[in-house]
């Protein structure tokens, strides 16, 4: 196989080089990802300035660590770098789970995303955090964060698609190993994992500043991404790049919009 790998934490992330130790067993690896945090990015990509570059080893493979974003990452690994795109991209292992539809905002998931839309299998990996402090970094100290599970998790996935003829992108939650409940399943997004909170401040010198966070909800829809990984289930979703609603519920909009036109 021929795997490109990238991340939204950083080209010194921790979950970063255990994917890279994982992937090297199946193949040829390519590694692209951010130089900095890109958390919160979605599938952006750098259109009005250049994406500079800075080649590294990381686990014994060659690396390019890049001013741009985990889409950008995609492009230049599959289409500058590498002779021919890859058989798949994996995007992880993250520090920290994406789950819900907020996953449109994940740098992780834009990242495979970007690789499907161009055509090319990929996986999103997450790694449930508990730590808030261990979230934010992304360079946490290696107890602070357990992928063993994960590991495994993407080590039979590689061996399974192997064999598949499989074309899609992933999502892919795992519990901390210690929550682990031996179940493996299938689940839909929730519609949402976060209820909004923002802080207004003021800087030293009077100027309106605001952080913006949020409270996770604690009580999701039964079988949803986020109600099996919160009962200690590794979650798989499938996802698409076609986002297309339901075309029938507009037609109320539709035809209201089409009289007030023509009257």
């Amino acid at each position: 196989m021929r795997i490109l790998i990238t991340n939204d934490d950083g080209i010194a992330s921790p979950g970063l080089r255990e994917a890279i130790r994982v992937c090297k067993e199946f193949g040829e690896v390519t590694v692209v990802a951010p130089a900095t945090q890109q958390s919160g990015v979605g599938r952006s990509i750098s259109l009005l300035e250049p994406v500079r570059a800075e080649e590294m080893r990381i686990e014994g493979v060659e690396a390019l660590a890049i001013s741009g974003t985990p889409a950008d990452a995609v492009l230049i690994g599959a289409f500058s770098l590498m002779d021919e795109p890859p058989n798949l991209v994996v995007s992880g292992i993250n520090l920290g789970e994406n789950l819900s539809a907020d996953i449109t905002t994940s740098g992780t998931v834009g990242a495979a995303l970007e690789a499907y839309g161009n055509g090319i299998p990929a996986i999103a990996i997450s790694q449930e955090v508990r730590s808030p402090r261990a979230r934010m970094d992304n360079n946490p100290d290696d107890e602070e964060v357990d992928f063993t599970l994960a590991a495994r998790v993407l080590r039979g996935l590689l061996r399974v698609l192997s064999d598949v003829d499989w074309r899609g992108v992933l999502n892919v939650n795992v519990p901390s190993p210690e929550r682990w409940n031996g179940r493996v399943t299938a689940a839909p997004l929730a519609f949402t994992m976060y209820r909004p909170r923002i802080e207004e401040r003021h800087d030293p010198r009077g100027r309106r500043y605001y952080w913006i966070d949020g409270d996770v909800i604690e009580d999701p829809p039964k079988g949803t991404d986020l109600y099996e990984l919160r009962r200690g289930s590794i979650v798989i979703t499938p996802l698409t790049v076609d986002i297309t609603g339901d075309l029938k519920s507009a037609e109320k909009v539709i035809k209201a919009l089409s009289r007030e036109l023509r009257g």
